[in-house]
């Protein structure tokens, strides 16, 4: 399968989502709940925290299902991207990612990063490759490696850790929808139903705020 297939087959499926798949949910089985609620960083919008792994073949996965849920999405929601820190291994992926969110290139880059890695095969958690890819990809190579290794990201890097203790995620993708609800891959029962069940507790979320 190339990756257009496998981003249309993506879309396609969340699409012909049977009606049975939008059931109500119950808490404890598609979701938990968070007691007390944890605060929200987005003011009036629905806060939706995503603790992704770049070399996750799940969250490569669900991106796009995210994609699509995201271009027809309840107004008034922000969502926020965390690379998670699970182990000392995934550090240069977290790095790579809070890097380019200083450079301004995350958003052109994000799926990029996913698709090279699982696609292609490039070693974009090795840093001499990144550095490489980068510049290929049209990122100020020097500007790069002097913030890949500030302070700044260093910071991003701990807020990271404090967050997945904060949220207690064990594994991703992970979704934390409005500081009340978290879903996974797991508890959702695939990639494909995950959308559905973050739709639904969105659509809830903005209820209760009302």
């Amino acid at each position: 399968m190339n990756r257009r297939d496998f981003v249309a087959t993506g879309f396609a499926a969340l699409l012909l989502a049977p009606a049975a798949a939008r059931a109500q949910l119950r808490s404890g089985r598609e979701y938990t709940e968070l007691d007390p609620a944890r605060p929200v960083a987005t003011g009036e919008r629905i806060e939706i925290i995503e603790f992704f792994y770049y070399g996750c073949p799940v969250c490569y996965e669900t991106q796009p299902h995210l994609a699509r849920w995201l271009t027809g999405a309840p107004e008034q929601i922000a969502l926020r991207r965390v690379p998670a820190l699970s182990s000392e291994g995934w550090g240069p992926f977290a790095k790579l990612f809070y890097t380019l969110e200083l450079t301004g290139d995350i958003q052109r880059l994000h799926w990029p990063v996913y698709d090279n890695f699982h696609f292609d095969n490039i070693r974009l958690n090795d840093e001499k490759t990144m550095t490489e890819w980068i510049a290929r990809n049209g990122v100020d190579r020097e500007k790069f490696v002097q913030l890949y290794a500030s302070p700044e990201v260093e910071a991003k890097l701990e807020e990271s850790r404090r967050m997945m203790d904060t949220y207690d995620v064990r594994a991703v993708p992970t979704f934390v929808i409005d500081g009340k609800y978290v879903t996974s891959a797991r508890l959702a029962g695939g990639t494909r139903q995950l959308l559905r069940v973050v739709d639904q507790l969105v659509r809830r979320a903005r209820t209760e705020r009302r």
